[in-house]
């Protein structure tokens, strides 16, 4: 049967091990995979913008011998000039992926519902499974593992902190989350994340206050305050959120080899501040270069030959 990445929730701590090994032998020795998907195609829908993830799997699949197909807005507009069902079921008999960058959750999981081929989250409003794998990787890779180690996020609680408590609760990697009141991550989520975490044994905990969130953290993360489609309330997110700026006072209360981590792009001077998005303690160009490396591994484990 055919696997999707729809969620981080659905992956098992064994497929995620599995995809980060894949992803070391891949940065290893990129000319060893050169031909893992020669005759692959994979279909990019894309309904919104896109920097890293439309490059990073158009150059993962050109570098893995496939091709990649590019489906904008004008050529697909989902739902409206076309059923998704519709889309799903003839793009299968084309291609052997499909990546949907979308505004809605429920676009992905309809379009996997009737797609005969892997179906890969390339960003929704609840969830973006493809960047927290390159962020938790990065982690990895930066500091050996995850045991003991903890990851502070401050600011918007949205889809990528849905994926990052999903994949720290599986990973056991411990995460403080920051946000404002009314900007917590999905109820929904946060509970299933504790349940996970209950086993893996991470701890995870939600709070109001920046600087105590990021006491003793061992990378600290964040994201822009006002994400696609929230344009209208950038004046107002601007005064509830400026206490939550990654700047060098909030960094000081962390570790001293303590990293900083963003999932791009950035609104320098908002969320962020210059001074710690070019410091060395900076990893968010390896993370945004680690998109493509791990990105080619969950192509491998999906479209590859089993």
């Amino acid at each position: 049967m055919k696997k999707d990445l729809i969620s981080i929730k659905d992956l098992s701590l064994k497929e995620i091990e599995e995809i980060f090994l894949l992803t070391d032998k891949l940065k290893e020795n990129k000319q060893k995979y050169s031909r893992s998907l020669t005759g692959k195609t994979l279909a990019l829908i894309f309904q919104k913008p896109s920097n890293r993830t439309r490059v990073s799997f158009a150059v993962g699949m050109f570098q893995l011998g496939g091709l990649s197909i590019y489906l904008g807005p004008g050529e697909i507009n989902l739902g409206v000039r076309e059923a998704i069902k519709d889309v799903a079921q003839t793009l299968s008999r084309y291609v052997q992926g499909i990546v949907l960058r979308t505004f809605e959750h429920k676009n992905v999981i309809e379009l996997a519902r009737y797609s005969g081929v892997p179906v890969i989250n390339g960003l929704s409003d609840l969830s973006h499974p493809c960047q927290a794998l390159a962020d938790l990787y990065t982690i990895k890779e930066k500091f050996g593992s995850f045991k003991g180690r903890t990851l502070t996020y401050c600011g918007d609680g949205n889809n990528v902190t849905h994926s990052l408590l999903y994949g720290c609760a599986k990973i056991g990697l411990n995460l403080n989350i920051a946000t404002p009141k009314k900007f917590e991550p999905d109820s929904t989520v946060f509970k299933e994340a504790l349940g996970m975490a209950s086993v893996s044994g991470a701890q995870i905990s939600l709070s109001r206050d920046p600087l105590k969130a990021c006491k003793n953290a061992d990378v600290i993360y964040t994201d822009v305050w006002t994400s696609m489609g929230q344009e209208k309330e950038a004046k107002a997110r601007r005064k509830i959120f400026r206490d939550y700026q990654i700047n060098q006072k909030l960094v000081s209360s962390a570790r001293k080899d303590c990293l900083i981590m963003h999932c791009l792009p950035a609104h320098r001077g908002e969320e962020i501040t210059d001074e710690v998005i070019d410091s060395s303690r900076s990893v968010v160009f390896d993370q945004a270069e680690n998109r493509l490396h791990a990105q080619k591994a969950v192509l491998i484990k999906l479209l590859g030959e089993k």
